[in-house]
């Protein structure tokens, strides 16, 4: 979660992906982002990589073997404490679930923000719809369900049960679309007052989820004040 408790990430890596996998018992690895990418740009593309921790550890150990070169990297990182409770993500009903080529997402957010910071999506039984309005102008741009035949990656899928109308950051969103390289697909989740889902598939039933909270309007603001 960010500093502003506005955006959340969860990623799920299933025992499959891993050749091998072992694991004697659930356990919790603190572990500092900055730190693990420092550690991980000391892996060449092909390099296996190989996680280890103690069953009572303060440090995980990351080992980089190259079988072309013979060349063994081994790092060691402190963990940190990390309090998991704050973190849990509450299960959803959504109104609106939208599946969609991740490429298209991206270049959808990356032409918006050049006129506004926000995003408003609306999704309807006409389409799902992204709109902006900022200082230098106004932009749009409406999706409707459809199928290709010959291309199935680029089908539209729009599923709802009641339409749903939030304001996102554009900010947020263009960060959570450099993860596009990793899926050919994306699926966005909305319902009234609750976190948009911006998940990417990976192998098998792994996943990277993103979380985003809305933005409040002004008229949402007065009406929670004169509730109070």
């Amino acid at each position: 979660m960010d500093n502003s408790h506005v955006a959340l990430v969860s990623m799920m890596l299933k025992a499959e992906m891993f050749s091998p996998y072992r694991c004697d018992r659930n356990i919790a690895l603190g572990i500092n982002l900055n730190s693990l990418t420092k550690v991980l740009r000391a892996a060449q593309n092909e390099d296996i990589l190989t996680l280890k921790a103690e069953d009572a550890p303060d440090v995980v150990n990351l080992v980089f073997e190259s079988s072309e070169t013979d060349r063994l990297s081994e790092y060691d990182i402190k963990l940190m404490d990390i309090d998991q409770e704050h973190l849990g993500i509450p299960d959803t009903e959504y109104a609106a679930t939208i599946e969609m080529p991740s490429a298209e997402f991206q270049r959808i957010c990356r032409d918006l923000i050049a006129l506004s910071e926000s995003v408003a999506i609306e999704a309807s039984k006409d389409g799902v719809r992204f709109a902006c309005q900022g200082d230098i102008g106004s932009g749009s741009v409406t999706l409707r369900q459809h199928k290709n035949i010959d291309k199935p990656d680029q089908d539209v899928a729009i599923n709802l049960s009641e339409p749903v109308s939030l304001t996102f950051s554009l900010k947020y969103l263009v960060n959570f679309c450099k993860a596009s390289g990793l899926s050919g697909r994306v699926k966005l989740c909305l319902s009234q007052e609750v976190p948009l889902l911006v998940e990417y598939g990976l192998s098998g039933s792994s996943y990277l989820r993103f979380y985003l909270a809305p933005k409040v309007s002004r008229l949402q603001k007065w009406r929670k004040q004169g509730d109070g």
